[in-house]
Protein backbone atom coordinates (compact mmCIF):
# COMPACT_ATOMS: atom_id res chain seq x y z
CA UNK A 1 0.00 0.00 0.00
CA UNK A 2 1.49 3.09 -1.15
CA UNK A 3 2.25 6.73 0.88
CA UNK A 4 -1.69 7.61 -0.67
CA UNK A 5 -3.31 4.99 -0.29
CA UNK A 6 -2.71 4.94 3.85
CA UNK A 7 -3.28 8.68 3.72
CA UNK A 8 -6.84 8.29 2.23
CA UNK A 9 -7.82 5.85 4.95
CA UNK A 10 -6.48 8.03 7.75
CA UNK A 11 -9.23 7.46 10.66
CA UNK A 12 -9.70 11.33 11.12
CA UNK A 13 -11.67 11.42 8.17
CA UNK A 14 -13.58 8.50 7.91
CA UNK A 15 -14.55 7.25 11.70
CA UNK A 16 -17.51 7.80 13.71
CA UNK A 17 -16.40 11.39 15.43
CA UNK A 18 -17.34 9.94 19.03
CA UNK A 19 -15.71 6.91 18.69
CA UNK A 20 -12.98 8.87 17.35
CA UNK A 21 -11.93 11.62 19.56
CA UNK A 22 -13.08 9.04 22.45
CA UNK A 23 -10.05 6.85 20.58
CA UNK A 24 -7.76 9.86 20.18
CA UNK A 25 -7.85 12.09 23.22
CA UNK A 26 -8.30 9.13 26.25
CA UNK A 27 -4.72 8.07 25.58
CA UNK A 28 -3.39 11.88 25.65
CA UNK A 29 -5.86 12.54 28.48
CA UNK A 30 -4.06 9.58 30.71
CA UNK A 31 -0.87 11.07 29.37
CA UNK A 32 -1.69 14.52 31.02
CA UNK A 33 -2.68 13.17 34.35
CA UNK A 34 0.15 11.11 34.40
CA UNK A 35 1.98 14.75 33.60
CA UNK A 36 -0.03 16.63 36.43
CA UNK A 37 0.39 14.04 38.72
CA UNK A 38 4.54 14.44 38.70
CA UNK A 39 4.17 18.09 38.60
CA UNK A 40 2.39 17.49 42.39
CA UNK A 41 4.27 15.07 43.64
CA UNK A 42 7.53 16.79 42.63
CA UNK A 43 6.03 20.00 45.01
CA UNK A 44 4.75 17.33 47.54
CA UNK A 45 8.32 15.95 47.90
CA UNK A 46 10.04 19.37 47.61
CA UNK A 47 7.44 20.53 50.52
CA UNK A 48 8.98 18.11 52.59
CA UNK A 49 12.58 20.32 52.75
CA UNK A 50 10.31 23.35 54.13
CA UNK A 51 8.28 25.62 52.91
CA UNK A 52 11.01 28.10 51.80
CA UNK A 53 11.79 25.45 49.48
CA UNK A 54 7.86 25.26 48.38
CA UNK A 55 7.79 28.83 47.59
CA UNK A 56 11.07 28.95 45.63
CA UNK A 57 9.33 26.03 43.15
CA UNK A 58 6.04 27.96 43.54
CA UNK A 59 8.31 31.60 42.03
CA UNK A 60 9.68 29.68 39.31
CA UNK A 61 6.20 28.94 37.64
CA UNK A 62 6.32 32.21 34.85
CA UNK A 63 9.31 31.09 33.59
CA UNK A 64 8.68 27.56 33.43
CA UNK A 65 5.29 28.39 32.19
CA UNK A 66 7.01 30.65 29.24
CA UNK A 67 8.96 27.85 28.61
CA UNK A 68 6.18 25.67 27.96
CA UNK A 69 4.33 28.15 25.83
CA UNK A 70 7.08 28.91 23.14
CA UNK A 71 7.00 24.58 23.17
CA UNK A 72 2.98 24.17 23.10
CA UNK A 73 2.32 26.88 20.91
CA UNK A 74 4.94 25.95 18.49
CA UNK A 75 3.38 22.43 18.64
CA UNK A 76 -0.33 23.81 18.16
CA UNK A 77 1.23 25.60 14.50
CA UNK A 78 2.94 22.25 13.37
CA UNK A 79 0.01 20.48 14.26
CA UNK A 80 -2.75 22.30 12.89
CA UNK A 81 -0.67 22.72 9.38
CA UNK A 82 0.77 18.85 9.16
CA UNK A 83 -2.92 17.65 10.13
CA UNK A 84 -4.10 20.24 7.34
CA UNK A 85 -1.76 19.06 4.67
CA UNK A 86 -2.37 15.09 4.99
CA UNK A 87 -6.08 16.02 4.99
CA UNK A 88 -5.39 17.81 1.85
CA UNK A 89 -3.08 14.78 0.61
CA UNK A 90 0.07 17.46 0.46
CA UNK A 91 2.32 14.83 1.53
CA UNK A 92 5.38 16.98 0.50
CA UNK A 93 4.93 19.60 2.59
CA UNK A 94 4.04 17.69 5.52
CA UNK A 95 7.11 16.21 5.28
CA UNK A 96 8.60 19.12 5.16
CA UNK A 97 6.60 20.78 7.92
CA UNK A 98 8.19 17.58 10.23
CA UNK A 99 11.68 18.82 9.50
CA UNK A 100 11.35 22.12 10.04
CA UNK A 101 9.63 21.22 13.25
CA UNK A 102 12.97 20.16 14.54
CA UNK A 103 14.34 22.40 13.75
CA UNK A 104 12.59 24.89 15.82
CA UNK A 105 12.60 22.30 18.72
CA UNK A 106 16.99 23.07 18.84
CA UNK A 107 16.50 26.59 18.33
CA UNK A 108 14.32 27.41 21.34
CA UNK A 109 16.11 25.48 23.78
CA UNK A 110 19.09 27.66 22.46
CA UNK A 111 17.21 30.21 23.71
CA UNK A 112 16.40 29.02 26.80
CA UNK A 113 20.07 28.01 27.75
CA UNK A 114 20.95 31.48 27.35
CA UNK A 115 17.82 32.55 29.91
CA UNK A 116 18.89 29.84 31.84
CA UNK A 117 22.31 31.42 31.69
CA UNK A 118 21.83 34.42 32.63
CA UNK A 119 18.44 35.13 33.36
CA UNK A 120 17.24 33.36 36.74
CA UNK A 121 18.98 35.41 39.14
CA UNK A 122 17.54 38.91 38.03
CA UNK A 123 14.29 36.65 37.94
CA UNK A 124 14.24 35.34 41.35
CA UNK A 125 15.44 38.75 42.67
CA UNK A 126 12.21 40.54 40.79
CA UNK A 127 10.16 38.59 43.30
CA UNK A 128 11.40 37.83 46.64
CA UNK A 129 14.68 38.94 48.73
CA UNK A 130 14.90 35.82 50.80
CA UNK A 131 18.05 34.31 50.63
CA UNK A 132 16.98 30.70 51.00
CA UNK A 133 13.89 30.88 48.45
CA UNK A 134 16.58 33.02 45.89
CA UNK A 135 19.70 30.03 46.42
CA UNK A 136 16.74 27.04 46.09
CA UNK A 137 15.14 28.88 43.42
CA UNK A 138 18.09 29.64 41.26
CA UNK A 139 19.57 26.19 41.84
CA UNK A 140 15.93 24.37 40.30
CA UNK A 141 15.21 26.95 37.25
CA UNK A 142 19.03 26.64 35.95
CA UNK A 143 19.08 22.69 35.96
CA UNK A 144 15.15 23.35 34.14
CA UNK A 145 16.45 25.92 31.61
CA UNK A 146 19.73 24.55 30.78
CA UNK A 147 18.88 21.09 30.13
CA UNK A 148 15.40 22.13 28.76
CA UNK A 149 16.34 20.08 25.00
CA UNK A 150 14.19 17.07 26.27
CA UNK A 151 11.04 19.06 26.88
CA UNK A 152 11.38 20.70 22.96
CA UNK A 153 12.25 17.06 21.54
CA UNK A 154 9.37 15.71 23.41
CA UNK A 155 7.10 18.42 22.75
CA UNK A 156 7.86 18.22 18.82
CA UNK A 157 7.88 14.32 18.23
CA UNK A 158 4.69 13.95 20.38
CA UNK A 159 3.43 16.52 18.07
CA UNK A 160 4.21 14.34 14.95
CA UNK A 161 2.29 11.38 16.36
CA UNK A 162 -0.48 13.64 17.33
CA UNK A 163 -1.04 15.30 13.70
CA UNK A 164 -1.63 11.58 12.46
CA UNK A 165 -4.04 10.51 14.79
CA UNK A 166 -0.98 8.19 16.88
CA UNK A 167 -1.74 9.59 19.92
CA UNK A 168 -1.66 5.81 21.72
CA UNK A 169 2.25 6.46 21.57
CA UNK A 170 2.28 9.44 22.79
CA UNK A 171 0.68 8.29 25.94
CA UNK A 172 3.15 5.97 26.14
CA UNK A 173 6.30 8.19 25.98
CA UNK A 174 4.84 10.89 27.98
CA UNK A 175 4.10 8.41 30.90
CA UNK A 176 6.95 6.99 30.90
CA UNK A 177 9.15 10.34 31.01
CA UNK A 178 6.32 10.83 33.94
CA UNK A 179 7.36 7.70 35.71
CA UNK A 180 10.88 8.28 35.37
CA UNK A 181 10.12 11.93 37.29
CA UNK A 182 8.31 10.47 40.07
CA UNK A 183 10.94 7.56 40.38
CA UNK A 184 13.71 9.65 40.34
CA UNK A 185 12.57 12.90 42.80
CA UNK A 186 12.76 10.99 45.95
CA UNK A 187 15.90 9.59 45.35
CA UNK A 188 17.67 12.60 43.88
CA UNK A 189 16.32 15.04 46.17
CA UNK A 190 16.78 13.07 49.71
CA UNK A 191 20.08 10.97 48.17
CA UNK A 192 18.76 7.48 47.98
CA UNK A 193 20.27 4.08 47.09
CA UNK A 194 23.69 5.59 47.12
CA UNK A 195 23.27 8.75 45.18
CA UNK A 196 24.06 12.53 46.66
CA UNK A 197 21.29 14.48 48.32
CA UNK A 198 20.62 17.52 45.98
CA UNK A 199 17.42 18.88 47.32
CA UNK A 200 15.52 21.19 45.15
CA UNK A 201 18.03 20.79 41.98
CA UNK A 202 17.36 16.59 42.92
CA UNK A 203 13.87 17.72 41.57
CA UNK A 204 14.85 19.67 38.64
CA UNK A 205 17.26 16.94 37.68
CA UNK A 206 14.43 14.09 37.71
CA UNK A 207 12.38 16.36 35.26
CA UNK A 208 14.85 17.03 32.81
CA UNK A 209 15.98 13.16 33.06
CA UNK A 210 11.99 12.08 32.06
CA UNK A 211 11.89 14.64 29.34
CA UNK A 212 15.07 13.28 27.75
CA UNK A 213 14.28 9.74 27.99
CA UNK A 214 10.19 10.46 26.76
CA UNK A 215 12.18 12.73 23.81
CA UNK A 216 14.34 9.93 22.38
CA UNK A 217 11.30 7.37 23.16
CA UNK A 218 8.96 9.61 20.76
CA UNK A 219 12.06 9.89 18.39
CA UNK A 220 12.17 6.28 18.00
CA UNK A 221 8.67 5.63 17.78
CA UNK A 222 8.22 8.69 15.02
CA UNK A 223 10.85 6.52 12.83
CA UNK A 224 9.55 2.95 12.90
CA UNK A 225 5.81 3.57 13.15
CA UNK A 226 5.01 7.00 11.90
CA UNK A 227 4.96 5.58 8.52
CA UNK A 228 2.86 9.23 7.03
CA UNK A 229 5.28 11.25 7.85
CA UNK A 230 9.39 10.89 6.75
CA UNK A 231 11.50 12.40 9.01
CA UNK A 232 14.74 13.56 6.89
CA UNK A 233 17.10 15.90 8.36
CA UNK A 234 20.10 15.18 5.52
CA UNK A 235 20.95 18.72 4.08
CA UNK A 236 18.40 20.23 5.27
CA UNK A 237 17.46 24.18 5.16
CA UNK A 238 14.78 25.66 6.98
CA UNK A 239 11.71 26.47 4.92
CA UNK A 240 10.88 30.03 5.28
CA UNK A 241 7.52 30.26 4.44
CA UNK A 242 6.47 26.92 6.56
CA UNK A 243 7.77 28.34 9.47
CA UNK A 244 6.08 31.62 8.48
CA UNK A 245 2.58 29.51 8.63
CA UNK A 246 3.57 27.26 11.41
CA UNK A 247 3.38 30.49 13.59
CA UNK A 248 0.91 32.33 11.90
CA UNK A 249 -1.03 29.50 13.82
CA UNK A 250 1.63 29.25 17.07
CA UNK A 251 2.40 32.87 17.89
CA UNK A 252 -0.62 33.53 19.21
CA UNK A 253 -0.89 30.89 21.17
CA UNK A 254 2.21 31.33 22.25
CA UNK A 255 1.46 34.88 23.01
CA UNK A 256 -1.62 33.76 24.84
CA UNK A 257 -0.02 31.14 27.18
CA UNK A 258 3.19 33.91 27.86
CA UNK A 259 0.22 35.61 29.04
CA UNK A 260 -0.10 33.49 31.99
CA UNK A 261 3.32 33.45 32.52
CA UNK A 262 3.10 37.51 33.06
CA UNK A 263 -0.38 36.42 34.90
CA UNK A 264 1.55 34.47 37.59
CA UNK A 265 4.42 37.36 37.46
CA UNK A 266 2.36 39.85 38.50
CA UNK A 267 0.13 37.82 41.32
CA UNK A 268 3.36 36.43 42.87
CA UNK A 269 4.65 39.70 43.54
CA UNK A 270 0.72 40.82 44.75
CA UNK A 271 0.78 37.72 47.13
CA UNK A 272 4.35 38.05 48.43
CA UNK A 273 3.21 41.63 49.73
CA UNK A 274 0.89 40.16 51.97
CA UNK A 275 3.12 37.04 52.84
CA UNK A 276 5.40 34.40 50.99
CA UNK A 277 2.86 31.66 52.35
CA UNK A 278 0.14 33.18 50.01
CA UNK A 279 2.51 32.57 47.14
CA UNK A 280 3.21 29.38 47.95
CA UNK A 281 -0.51 28.59 48.22
CA UNK A 282 -0.81 30.05 45.03
CA UNK A 283 1.70 27.53 43.64
CA UNK A 284 -0.31 24.91 45.38
CA UNK A 285 -3.05 25.50 43.42
CA UNK A 286 -1.66 25.26 39.93
CA UNK A 287 -0.53 22.09 40.84
CA UNK A 288 -3.72 21.22 42.42
CA UNK A 289 -5.55 22.31 38.83
CA UNK A 290 -3.40 20.76 36.40
CA UNK A 291 -5.42 17.86 38.07
CA UNK A 292 -8.49 19.24 36.29
CA UNK A 293 -7.05 21.01 33.14
CA UNK A 294 -4.48 18.78 32.33
CA UNK A 295 -7.17 16.20 31.02
CA UNK A 296 -8.98 18.80 29.06
CA UNK A 297 -5.44 19.79 27.58
CA UNK A 298 -5.16 16.44 26.54
CA UNK A 299 -8.86 16.70 24.95
CA UNK A 300 -7.71 19.57 23.10
CA UNK A 301 -5.06 17.59 21.66
CA UNK A 302 -6.70 14.80 20.57
CA UNK A 303 -9.55 17.24 19.01
CA UNK A 304 -7.16 19.72 17.25
CA UNK A 305 -5.91 17.29 14.94
CA UNK A 306 -9.65 16.02 14.18
CA UNK A 307 -10.95 19.31 13.63
CA UNK A 308 -7.66 20.41 11.20
CA UNK A 309 -7.88 17.37 9.57
CA UNK A 310 -11.71 18.09 8.74
CA UNK A 311 -11.15 21.33 7.84
CA UNK A 312 -8.73 20.45 5.29
CA UNK A 313 -10.89 17.45 3.78
CA UNK A 314 -13.94 20.02 3.67
CA UNK A 315 -15.82 17.83 5.88
CA UNK A 316 -18.28 20.10 8.19
CA UNK A 317 -20.17 18.27 10.08
CA UNK A 318 -17.87 16.32 11.28
CA UNK A 319 -16.12 19.45 12.39
CA UNK A 320 -18.93 20.68 14.13
CA UNK A 321 -20.01 17.23 15.57
CA UNK A 322 -16.33 16.95 17.07
CA UNK A 323 -16.40 20.40 18.78
CA UNK A 324 -19.99 20.20 20.10
CA UNK A 325 -18.51 16.90 21.79
CA UNK A 326 -15.10 18.00 23.11
CA UNK A 327 -17.42 21.35 24.76
CA UNK A 328 -19.84 18.77 26.39
CA UNK A 329 -16.65 16.43 27.50
CA UNK A 330 -14.81 19.46 28.75
CA UNK A 331 -17.22 21.26 30.71
CA UNK A 332 -18.22 17.76 32.24
CA UNK A 333 -14.56 17.58 33.70
CA UNK A 334 -14.52 20.94 34.56
CA UNK A 335 -17.33 20.19 36.75
CA UNK A 336 -16.53 17.33 38.42
CA UNK A 337 -13.16 19.85 39.48
CA UNK A 338 -15.32 22.17 41.24
CA UNK A 339 -17.09 20.13 42.92
CA UNK A 340 -13.31 18.26 44.80
CA UNK A 341 -12.29 21.95 45.36
CA UNK A 342 -15.51 23.02 47.01
CA UNK A 343 -15.43 19.74 49.07
CA UNK A 344 -12.13 18.66 49.63
CA UNK A 345 -10.07 22.22 50.17
CA UNK A 346 -8.03 21.04 53.01
CA UNK A 347 -7.36 17.15 52.71
CA UNK A 348 -5.55 18.53 49.08
CA UNK A 349 -3.37 20.96 50.96
CA UNK A 350 -2.64 17.87 53.37
CA UNK A 351 -0.60 16.63 50.71
CA UNK A 352 2.10 19.49 51.14
CA UNK A 353 2.72 19.48 54.74
CA UNK A 354 0.27 22.33 54.86
CA UNK A 355 1.04 24.50 58.16
CA UNK A 356 -2.10 26.21 60.05
CA UNK A 357 -1.41 29.54 57.75
CA UNK A 358 -1.02 27.63 54.87
CA UNK A 359 -4.64 26.23 55.50
CA UNK A 360 -5.97 29.63 56.84
CA UNK A 361 -5.01 30.78 53.55
CA UNK A 362 -5.39 28.28 50.71
CA UNK A 363 -8.62 26.69 51.64
CA UNK A 364 -10.47 29.87 51.20
CA UNK A 365 -8.39 30.38 48.12
CA UNK A 366 -9.80 27.06 46.36
CA UNK A 367 -12.93 27.44 47.30
CA UNK A 368 -13.07 30.74 45.53
CA UNK A 369 -11.00 30.56 42.19
CA UNK A 370 -12.65 27.30 41.46
CA UNK A 371 -16.03 28.85 40.82
CA UNK A 372 -14.05 29.77 37.57
CA UNK A 373 -14.25 26.76 36.55
CA UNK A 374 -17.93 26.74 35.45
CA UNK A 375 -16.58 28.09 32.15
CA UNK A 376 -13.51 27.70 31.72
CA UNK A 377 -13.63 24.44 29.42
CA UNK A 378 -15.69 26.22 27.24
CA UNK A 379 -13.42 28.83 26.85
CA UNK A 380 -10.34 26.28 26.63
CA UNK A 381 -11.94 23.74 23.85
CA UNK A 382 -13.66 26.32 21.92
CA UNK A 383 -9.98 28.58 22.02
CA UNK A 384 -8.35 25.31 20.43
CA UNK A 385 -11.02 25.33 17.53
CA UNK A 386 -10.16 28.78 16.34
CA UNK A 387 -6.69 27.59 16.26
CA UNK A 388 -7.04 24.91 14.45
CA UNK A 389 -9.28 26.58 12.00
CA UNK A 390 -6.14 29.15 11.47
CA UNK A 391 -7.84 31.93 13.73
CA UNK A 392 -5.59 31.84 16.72
CA UNK A 393 -5.65 35.67 17.36
CA UNK A 394 -9.25 34.97 18.65
CA UNK A 395 -7.51 33.22 21.17
CA UNK A 396 -4.75 35.41 22.00
CA UNK A 397 -7.52 38.43 22.39
CA UNK A 398 -9.79 36.50 25.05
CA UNK A 399 -6.29 35.46 26.58
CA UNK A 400 -4.69 38.98 26.88
CA UNK A 401 -8.27 40.40 28.50
CA UNK A 402 -8.52 37.49 30.98
CA UNK A 403 -5.02 37.87 32.15
CA UNK A 404 -3.67 41.07 31.44
CA UNK A 405 -6.67 43.48 31.22
CA UNK A 406 -9.03 41.82 34.16
CA UNK A 407 -7.08 39.05 36.05
CA UNK A 408 -4.22 41.13 37.12
CA UNK A 409 -5.99 44.81 37.98
CA UNK A 410 -9.08 43.54 39.69
CA UNK A 411 -6.27 41.52 41.61
CA UNK A 412 -4.43 44.29 42.78
CA UNK A 413 -7.22 46.93 43.44
CA UNK A 414 -8.85 43.91 45.29
CA UNK A 415 -5.75 43.50 47.31
CA UNK A 416 -5.74 47.05 48.13
CA UNK A 417 -8.68 46.34 50.72
CA UNK A 418 -6.25 44.43 52.34
CA UNK A 419 -7.89 41.40 52.94
CA UNK A 420 -6.32 38.52 50.70
CA UNK A 421 -9.56 36.59 50.23
CA UNK A 422 -10.47 39.12 48.32
CA UNK A 423 -7.84 38.93 45.58
CA UNK A 424 -8.71 35.32 44.77
CA UNK A 425 -12.09 36.67 43.29
CA UNK A 426 -10.12 38.56 40.59
CA UNK A 427 -10.61 34.71 38.65
CA UNK A 428 -13.75 34.14 38.25
CA UNK A 429 -14.31 37.78 37.71
CA UNK A 430 -12.03 36.78 34.80
CA UNK A 431 -13.57 33.88 33.37
CA UNK A 432 -17.01 35.73 32.66
CA UNK A 433 -15.57 37.99 30.47
CA UNK A 434 -13.61 35.34 28.77
CA UNK A 435 -16.56 33.46 28.09
CA UNK A 436 -18.67 36.67 26.72
CA UNK A 437 -15.82 37.28 24.03
CA UNK A 438 -14.95 33.34 23.33
CA UNK A 439 -18.68 33.32 22.55
CA UNK A 440 -18.65 36.73 20.20
CA UNK A 441 -15.89 35.09 18.38
CA UNK A 442 -17.55 31.81 18.36
CA UNK A 443 -20.52 32.99 16.27
CA UNK A 444 -18.20 35.48 14.11
CA UNK A 445 -15.76 32.25 13.03
CA UNK A 446 -19.27 30.35 12.31
CA UNK A 447 -20.32 32.91 10.06
CA UNK A 448 -16.58 33.65 8.51
CA UNK A 449 -15.58 30.38 8.24
CA UNK A 450 -17.40 27.04 9.61
CA UNK A 451 -20.30 27.80 7.46
CA UNK A 452 -18.51 27.36 4.06
CA UNK A 453 -16.34 24.56 5.05
CA UNK A 454 -16.98 21.96 2.19
CA UNK A 455 -18.40 24.40 -0.48
CA UNK A 456 -14.56 25.63 -1.17
CA UNK A 457 -13.55 22.02 -2.02
CA UNK A 458 -17.19 21.60 -4.06
CA UNK A 459 -15.65 24.48 -6.36
CA UNK A 460 -12.12 23.20 -6.97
Amino acid sequence: MNTEEIAKENKMGVMPVNRLLISMSLPMMISMLVQALYNVVDSIFVSKINENALTAVSLAFPLQSLMIALGTGTGVGINALLSRSLGEKDFHKADEVASNAVFLAAASYLAFLMIGLFVVGPFYSGQTQDAQILAYGKEYLTVVCCFSFGMYGQFVFERLLQSTGKTFYTMITQGTGAIINIVLDPILIFGYLGFPRMGVAGAAAATVAGQIIAAVLAFVVNKKKNTEIHLVMKGFKPNLPIIGQIYAVGIPSIIMQAIGSVMTYGMNRILMAFTSTAAAVFGVYFKLQSFIFMPVFGLNNGMVPIIAYNYGAGKRERLIKTMKLSIAYAVGIMTVGLLVFQLFPARLFALFEASDTMLAIGVPALRIISLSFLFAGFCIVTGSVFQALGNGVYSMLVSIARQLLVLLPVAYLLSRMGNINYVWLAFPIAELVSVSMTVFFLIRINRKVIRYIGEEQEER
